[in-house]
């Protein structure tokens, strides 16, 4: 196991607020439930982006608000317990208006996530990538919105991150750097500068001009091959997100098996491409729960009955 540098006290709050404030490029990689979070952690990640296009995904449904507020709540507690690094979470627009938002955070805080990403669309949202010149809420009712957020946290350190879709839904750099100018001012703790373009450059551009005002977070879903990290590191920005690689990856894995299984109506052609289930065992430490059950059960639970009958 990898054991993250801060000592379990530290809040996960805490650890978000340094991880975006940090001169140097941090990571967040996708999860979508507590097995892949808790794989996250193992790996070394300093914190998990709780996609909600993953979550949806791993629902079978779409990434269009089909999932309600309370389901995503459901799937982060199970992510929150299983793991120590802070999450992140894809909140979309907020489910609904600054008082759902708001709901929204208070609940985030009591299950000790870290942070939440709020986007600039409308309820219900559409995914990003599809289609184009979605329509943005008014940048007045947004500000109104990261304001709500933030006046609603219950941890100090609890990172509210406003996502500007202007430059994915087709207008210019300065709406982007407008809005995302009146977000800081609102009190968004950090910027998200979508892009669904294939080169990276206009979220260069953006990153020029902003200057490290406040944090800035990227996802390079479209981008990832023509920029290189350390391009994104010397241009200022705080924090990359991987944003739907675990999914994607458990997709066909489960495909291919099945197939597999199906085709040759037997598992010992795939048996050898499978974790063992002893590993199942010992990653989600079967041992300690043997532990306890010698610390908190008697001795002898059987009853005279049952040891008479074998």
């Amino acid at each position: 196991m990898h054991h993250n540098h801060h000592t379990p006290t530290t809040a996960k709050t805490t650890m978000m607020r340094e991880l975006l404030r940090s001169r140097s490029l941090g990571f967040l990689m996708e999860a979508h439930n507590g097995l892949s979070a808790r794989i996250v952690e193992d790996v070394g990640f300093p914190g998990i982006w709780a996609s909600g296009f993953s979550i949806s995904t791993a629902l079978g449904v779409r990434d269009s608000n089909e999932v309600s507020a309370g389901e995503v709540l459901d799937t982060v507690a199970y992510m929150a317990d299983a793991t120590r690094i802070p999450i992140m979470v894809d909140g979309d627009t907020g489910y609904g208006n600054f008082n759902n938002a708001r709901r929204f955070v208070r609940q985030l805080c009591r299950l000790g996530v870290a942070g939440v990403c709020i986007e600039d669309k409308l309820f219900p949202k559409t995914n990003s990538f599809i289609g184009d010149r979605q329509p943005l809420a008014d940048t007045d009712e947004f500000r109104g919105k990261i304001a709500a957020c933030k006046d609603s946290q219950t941890d100090d350190d609890f990172c509210v991150i406003a996502r500007v879709e202007a430059l994915v839904s087709g207008f210019s750099l300065a709406e982007a750097l407008g809005r995302a100018e009146a977000y800081r001012q609102a009190g968004a703790d950090a910027v998200f500068i979508h892009s669904k373009r294939k080169d990276g450059k206009e979220v260069l551009a953006f990153a020029r001009e902003w200057g490290r005002r406040s944090p800035l977070v990227i996802t390079p879903t479209t981008y990832h091959r023509s920029v290189g990290v350390d391009t994104f590191e010397r241009a200022g920005i705080s924090t990359l997100i991987w944003a739907n690689q675990n999914m994607r990856a458990s997709m066909r894995a489960m495909r291919e098996v099945s197939e597999e299984v199906f085709k040759k109506r037997r598992v010992s052609d795939v048996e050898q491409d499978l974790v063992p289930v002893q590993e199942v065992f010992d990653f989600l430490d079967y041992g300690e729960l043997d532990d306890a059950s010698r610390r908190y059960l008697p001795a002898d639970p059987a009853p005279a009955s049952r040891r008479d009958a074998s």
